[in-house]
């Protein structure tokens, strides 16, 4: 299977810059896998696609503030560091522009001082384990200093940090936002409550596999980077009361569903459990938990979009993406929702 299948067209002034004022307004594009029909709504309208009995999934990570702007003690140079994944209580896996200036024994200098990284060793793909030092609690200096980690097709300035993070966001740890989330608003889940449909939360905090492009041409060579999921006792207890009643498993964005599909197994049946996932999840696929989903449209040659055809049928996939530009549909994190029955 090539790169190149999962390409389309998309113009520059299609990707959504900024959040809507509501987030149940952005549009919802309905996939009916049975019929092959497409309804355009809009993401509010989603409760009457949900059916008392159903469970739907969503990933209540939190996105950290985790970019820092910084500079190197030695010769004042500007660096960037993006924090992607914690080791222990000081050190982490980071990203960090532009990765020459940034050898092992470099120290980097955040907030006058406030925040001080120092390299300790260089790990794959470049990456660099980053030693810090400051005082108090970690997680309110980075508060304090670091930015929200948007997308880089992302150009504004986000004013509102609030708005990359989904409404039931709790537990902290990712680099980015489990996008198809964003869409829901408290009243939104409390009226999908009340019609009957069970909520069960499940955590994956997204990591590097967001900002890596697939750059090899036989997609079967991509390796996917691992990611820390966990999920618990009451949500494993709902999703397989949901099943063997009949419900449909509706995932809330590709992150539930990797996470999902990780910890099922060949039954389809899940436990509760945490540990690292690296699945790939592409056109061949056969899902064992996932009736249905909820999710942004995503960026050409990328693995979610593979995922997504995995789902589906990756040519009738694109013919939606081709008729979501064509209605001109907003794409991407900020962007509107698809929702595949």
């Amino acid at each position: 299977m090539k790169l190149s299948d999962f390409n389309y067209e998309l113009p520059q002034e299609l990707i959504a810059q900024d959040p809507l004022l509501k987030r149940s307004d952005s549009r919802l594009m309905v996939l009916n896998r049975a019929t092959g029909g497409i309804e355009h709504r809009h993401f509010s309208d989603v409760i009457e696609y949900l059916n008392p009995g159903d469970c739907l999934v969503i990933n209540d990570t939190k996105v950290i503030p985790a970019r820092l702007i910084g500079v190197k003690e030695d010769t004042g140079a500007s660096i960037e560091v993006l924090l992607l994944k914690r080791h222990d209580d000081k050190v982490w896996e980071t990203l960090v522009k532009p990765g020459k200036k940034a050898r092992v024994g470099a120290r980097i200098s955040f907030g006058e001082g406030k925040l001080v990284g120092e390299v300790i060793d260089i790990v794959e793909e470049g990456n660099r384990l980053i030693r810090f030092e400051y005082e108090g609690i970690f997680e309110e200096v980075l508060d304090e200093l670091g930015q929200m980690p948007l997308p880089p097709y992302i150009t504004h300035r986000l004013e509102d940090k609030d708005r990359y993070q989904t409404v039931y966001a709790t537990h902290t740890g990712s680099a980015a936002a489990p996008t198809a989330g964003l869409h829901f608003t408290k009243e939104l889940l409390a009226q999908i409550k009340e019609k009957g449909i069970k909520i069960a939360r499940v955590t994956l905090h997204v990591g590097l596999g967001t900002f890596r492009p697939v750059k090899v041409e036989n997609i079967l060579e991509h390796h996917m980077h691992s990611e820390f999921y966990v999920i618990d006792e009451e949500a494993a207890n709902t999703i397989n009361e949901t099943k063997a009643n009949g419900g449909k498993i509706v995932s809330v964005g590709t992150t539930s569903t990797r996470t999902l599909e990780t910890v099922a197994d060949e039954n389809g049946h899940v436990r509760a459990c945490s540990g690292w996932t690296d699945i790939f999840i592409y056109p061949g696929y056969k899902f064992k938990v996932v009736d249905r989903l909820i999710t942004n449209f995503h960026l050409p040659e990328s693995t979610l979009l593979m995922l997504v055809s995995a789902l589906y049928d990756r040519e009738k996939i694109l013919e939606a993406y081709k008729i979501a530009v064509e209605e001109k549909y907003r794409f991407f994190s900020f962007g509107d929702a698809m929702l595949i029955l």
